[in-house]
């Protein structure tokens, strides 16, 4: 998308040293990397970067409107509620697919938002080795928001560990070192000093959750959670403490939020950047061009359940008691923006924002780009392909 930068990496690439580059991250993140690399970063245009961040704040902000925050009171279902809900999500990512315009430019469309975090020490380190192995110009940017890398670190450390002792302060996931996230988990202990501890296995003692460490219950007052319901209902993992429990600890990133900025969010959101959402169940009739939208199930992830422009019979196979848990949204034409050996590649941009209490607006503070070009973005659809997976985004400071 910057042409003159596109074309030297293109053809700068080797087979060689991209497999150099893939055994030196593994070997930086000191974890299994779960996903696959793509073979290039993505070279943002500087307003298409500014229209992401400017319309993922927007977003953000219009999805804590006090109107649609009552609405979003039936994403939380009783067992899954916990108490002492923060007044904003601390953490949310707000996904743009790069889409075809009118006049063939490429223009952000909003594909997904959610309240929670995503691989923000990962696109650290994945950036700067990128720089630092591609020989990429010393001008390139990869932090967003006008933050430099050292205000960001400081913005983690205050949202995450806030002013407790890092030992008192966990990552909480399920099996953490067996999911494909693992290497975002090291970097976030390397960068943070905090501690990982599998969900299943933390201790509720009285009020309060410990871990264990060489042999001692050490007590955890804050909690930086990964962990997804949606994975630990589907494994009928049964946990240690119960979600509605009054438990005293603080959470640097609230787990109601997941479920409030989510799917559930597209079909109330009126900004220019939105496609068209609407939830199945109040639709009187389904559009004569299904193929012109996309099915998706609000509570899923890593694309479980979506289908691309579905048929009659895939829509109408949805149960009646299930209807309101799914919306139809606008497809999206994907523009082929990144030229790449093996031909056009389409990408999705992953705007990471954190949302500090007291200030007024959220901040953008780091990219994430998915680059594919089957029908649905995404590792997992991708499969068997080249210059697709996962990818950091570099613009012209």
């Amino acid at each position: 998308m910057i042409p003159e930068l596109r074309k030297e990496f293109n053809e700068r690439f080797t087979a060689r040293k991209y497999e150099l580059f893939k055994q030196r991250l593994t070997e930086r993140c000191r974890a299994e990397i779960g996903f696959r690399i793509s073979e290039t970063p993505f070279f943002v245009p500087r307003h298409i970067q500014q229209a992401c961040e400017q319309g993922a704040v927007e977003l953000a902000m219009l999805a804590h409107d006090p109107e649609y925050l009552k609405l979003s009171d039936a994403t939380l279902q009783p067992e899954y509620a916990v108490p002492n809900q923060t007044d904003r999500s601390m953490f949310l990512v707000v996904d743009f697919a790069m889409a075809e315009g009118e006049n063939g430019e490429v223009v952000p469309r909003l594909i997904e938002m959610q309240g929670f975090p995503s691989l923000m020490g990962f696109q650290i380190a994945f950036a700067e080795l990128t720089q630092e192995h591609w020989g990429l110009p010393d001008n390139l940017g990869y932090i967003n928001g006008g933050h430099t890398r050292q205000e960001v670190l400081g913005l983690l450390h205050r949202a995450i560990v806030a002013q407790h002792d890092p030992e008192n302060v966990v990552l909480l996931e399920l099996d953490p070192w067996n999911q494909k996230t693992c290497c975002d988990f090291q970097i976030m202990r390397e960068l943070l000093g905090l501690h990982v501890a599998d969900i299943r296995f933390v201790k509720k003692v009285g009020g309060k959750l410990h871990y264990e460490k060489d042999g001692r219950l050490v007590p955890i007052h804050r909690i930086f959670n990964r962990a997804i319901v949606d994975e630990i209902q589907k494994k009928g993992v049964e946990l240690p403490f119960g979600w509605g429990d009054e438990i005293d600890v603080e959470w640097a990133g609230h787990p109601n939020w997941y479920f409030r900025i989510s799917k559930f969010t597209l079909p109330y959101l009126n900004h220019p950047l939105v496609p068209q959402a609407i939830f199945l169940d109040r639709m009187a009739e389904l559009p004569q061009n299904l193929d012109a939208f996309v099915l998706k199930p609000l509570y899923s992830f890593a694309g479980a359940g979506v289908i691309v422009g579905p048929t009659e019979a895939e829509v109408n196979g949805v149960p009646a008691e299930q209807r309101d848990k799914y919306i139809l949204q606008e497809r999206i034409t994907y523009a082929e923006a990144i030229t790449t050996p093996e031909g056009g590649t389409k990408a999705e941009y992953r705007i990471m924002l954190v949302w500090m209490p007291g200030e007024e607006r959220p901040r953008p503070i780091m990219g994430l780009v998915r680059m594919g070009r089957g029908k649905m973005m995404g590792v997992d659809f991708n499969r068997n392909m080249t210059w697709i997976g996962a990818g950091c985004n570099f613009y012209q400071g």
